[in-house]
């Protein structure tokens, strides 16, 4: 299934802005073809949105589809793979120098840090549906980073342009 098409009701984002999206984003486009999320995942794959991963990220999206509900879905391995090849840029774990918020899961925290570090070189954004994550938004917000779930997101652009 192919979802480069850009959708007609969200405007083109700023060029340039940096995405990351959490595992379970992720898993809702390559695993479940969650249609909530394609517009979104249409923004990405026409390169309005930049997706932005480090290894850590791929390596544990993999380790997840290896086990529990995803596991049941027989997860396209070569899709997963391919579209990490076409869409997203890999890049190294940040090392950041600044005081940060903590996620209450030590696991999400690795999205939270790219996306400030990238934040503080320029545009960037999380998307999660993950509470943890969520609830870091606040303070996310102070360090100019936006923290948001996907269909608010969508529902946000959507809004700016009527």
């Amino acid at each position: 299934m192919n979802h480069a098409v850009f959708p007609p009701s969200l405007p083109v984002v700023a060029a340039g802005q940096r995405v990351v999206l959490d595992t379970q984003i992720v898993m809702d486009w390559l695993v479940f073809d969650e249609p909530r999320v394609m517009p979104v995942i249409a923004l990405v794959e026409s390169r309005h949105l930049l997706w932005t991963a480090t290894a850590a990220m791929k390596a544990e999206m993999l380790h997840v589809l290896g086990r529990g509900v995803a596991a049941r879905y027989e997860p396209d391995l070569d899709r997963i793979h391919a579209a990490f090849e076409r869409h997203c840029e890999l890049v190294p774990e940040p090392v950041l120098g600044m005081a940060r918020p903590r996620c209450t899961d030590g696991d999400d925290q690795k999205f939270i840090d790219l996306a400030l570090h990238l934040a503080s070189q320029g545009s960037a954004l999380l998307m999660s549906r993950d509470r943890a994550v969520l609830k870091v938004a606040k303070r996310a917000a102070r360090l100019g980073l936006e923290i948001v779930a996907p269909d608010v997101w969508i529902q946000r652009q959507t809004l700016s342009t009527q």
